[in-house]
């Protein structure tokens, strides 16, 4: 087998080093996509950052999908065409790669020289959206998926149709879109090359707020019937169950057949802040620093964000045993990313096993070892 990293990689990319390792990249804005109508909410052309691979990585490729929530309402789609999340107009012309995408072994050993593609995010439905309509009013498109194919597409004639390994990687909803578009990520190449899927922070469990209502399901459902997202999502979940539920990764991923690998954690910040106890359920403000700082919390509230911690690790209880899945989850109150170094590879790193996530990830996708750990104190004030 074969290793591919799926990362979004920019043409004729320019690199500028900055001070202290910093990898500076040039932004591609992909105006032929346009064409094929993969655009973002505002109709722009997608855009990605390529850094080239040397030596022996020529071959490899990283696609990371960056992440930023997502629009589950014409008004909130609006709102995002004016900000890098919904329009390549906005984006920044230069990226720092750090991380996963480093181009040194001091901060990323097993990647540094693959090409490393960072895809930027500006559909709002993780790389799931395909209407064709356009709304003559609102100038809205709903076109995530056509992105996600016109990038790869791209990348492909650069280079990745000779990949020999893959990883399709993403953070928060760019992890979420991991895991949906997995499989689809596979299908790209030949049997012959090695193709996995790394998703951090994008294990989203189908919860309830601490009022008891269904706020997140109801957000993805919406998402899901705005962006016509249905139709790509995996067939073999979305046949089983009510399509929206297939946004769920506890639900999706018994579906998915390429190896994947979990890096999350079971009190996941974002989650704890919007999932648990969304802001409009706190008024008078009671939870706001307990949601930022676990020192700051009552007894009562500490016991209401165990027992989502407990209720996060047992939808994995529900996932059909793979021995080619691999799990890093973490019990620190944390929405990190794999693409700072920080989090991915430093002496401040999380632990598990005295692993880092970059030697445990590196283990996992060369067959070196399996990795299925589980932090259960919390809060786990000495690992995080």
């Amino acid at each position: 087998m074969k290793t591919f990293v799926l990362v979004l990689v920019a043409a004729m990319c320019t690199t500028v080093f900055g001070v202290g390792g910093d990898l500076y990249v040039n932004i591609t804005r992909l105006k032929n996509a346009t064409a094929q109508g993969a655009v973002c909410l505002d109709g722009s052309p997608p855009a990605y950052y390529l850094h080239s691979g040397f030596d022996s990585g020529l071959s490899n490729w990283i696609i990371f999908l960056q992440g930023g929530g997502w629009c589950e309402s014409i008004s909130d789609c609006q709102g995002r065409k004016t900000t890098e999340k919904g329009s390549s107009k906005y984006m920044k012309n230069q990226t720092n790669f750090q991380g996963i995408l480093h181009n040194t072994t001091k901060q990323n050993p097993d990647f540094y020289n693959w090409n490393r593609v960072w895809i930027n995010y500006c559909d709002g439905s993780s790389f799931t959206g395909d209407i064709d309509e356009v709304d003559p009013e609102k100038q809205l498109y709903f076109r995530g998926a056509r992105i996600f194919k016109a990038i790869l597409d791209d990348l492909w004639s650069q280079g990745m149709q000779n990949a020999k390994n893959a990883i399709l990687s993403g953070t928060s909803a760019g992890g979420l879109a991991t895991i949906l578009n997995c499989d689809k990520f596979k299908s790209f190449f030949s049997g012959d090359v090695k193709v996995k899927c790394v998703a951090n922070a994008g294990f989203f469990i189908n919860a309830n707020t601490v009022s008891g209502t269904p706020n997140i399901h109801k957000k993805f459902q919406q998402v899901v019937d705005l962006h016509g997202s249905i139709k790509n999502l995996p067939p073999p979940c979305t046949s089983a169950m009510e399509p929206s539920l297939c946004f769920f990764p506890q639900n999706v991923i018994s579906f998915i057949e390429t190896p994947l690998f979990i890096i999350n954690s079971a009190y996941d910040a974002w989650q704890i802040n919007n999932t648990l106890v969304p802001s409009n359920l706190d008024p008078q403000h009671i939870w706001e620093h307990c949601k930022v700082r676990i020192s700051d919390c009552t007894l009562s509230q500490r016991t209401t964000i165990k027992a989502f911690g407990t209720e996060f690790l047992k939808a994995f209880d529900g996932l059909t045993p793979c021995i080619t899945r691999g799990y890093f989850i973490t019990s620190c109150l944390t929405h990190a990313q794999i693409v700072t170094s920080e989090y991915w590879l430093s002496t401040s790193s999380l632990r598990l096993l005295n692993k880092t996530i970059a030697e445990v990830v590196g283990d996992w996708y060369f067959d070196r070892t399996g990795f299925h750990q589980y932090m259960d104190s919390y809060p786990c004030a000495k690992d995080c």
